[in-house]
């Protein structure tokens, strides 16, 4: 039973991985048509602040679904979740909503939480960064 459900695991895996590849090359294409489109649409070579938003956000969510694809694979590999890769993901996230978010709209109570997850990210992603790097598989040495 434990080697079908490890057949299982690596078959759902490899779907994860050919579907997110797929999504990205869409994906990649649209927003490829969505800067062609822009850029020929009066006036020609002119992009407003609502288009570049636009196309920041599409390229965030490419960068996003680039990052899922890495933990897809690195789990394949290995069989671990790197908890670094999984930061990143959330922080290019939370960077696209901020980029494409219209703060006029928002309380400011929703702005503090905002913040809050900023920083929260970015605290937890340095001491992950400083104790365990990326690609080393034990802890750093400690010096005596």
């Amino acid at each position: 039973m434990r080697d079908f459900l490890k057949v299982f695991e690596q078959i759902i895996v490899l779907a994860l991985i050919v579907m997110m590849a797929f999504v990205l090359l869409m994906t990649t294409i649209d927003l490829g048509w969505l800067i062609v489109k822009d850029l020929i649409a009066p006036p020609v070579l002119l992009l407003d602040v609502d288009q570049l938003l636009d196309i920041f956000g599409f390229f965030l969510l490419v960068l996003i679904g680039i990052e899922l694809l890495e933990t897809i694979k690195v789990y394949f590999d290995e069989k671990v979740l790197h908890v670094q890769v999984v930061l990143e993901v959330a922080m290019i996230a939370i960077a696209r909503k901020i980029i494409i978010l219209d703060v006029k709209e928002l309380s400011s109570l929703t702005l503090i939480g905002i913040a809050a997850i900023v920083i929260a990210l970015a605290v937890a992603f340095y001491l992950i960064k400083r104790i365990f790097p990326l690609h080393s598989r034990s802890p750093p040495k400690r010096k005596e």
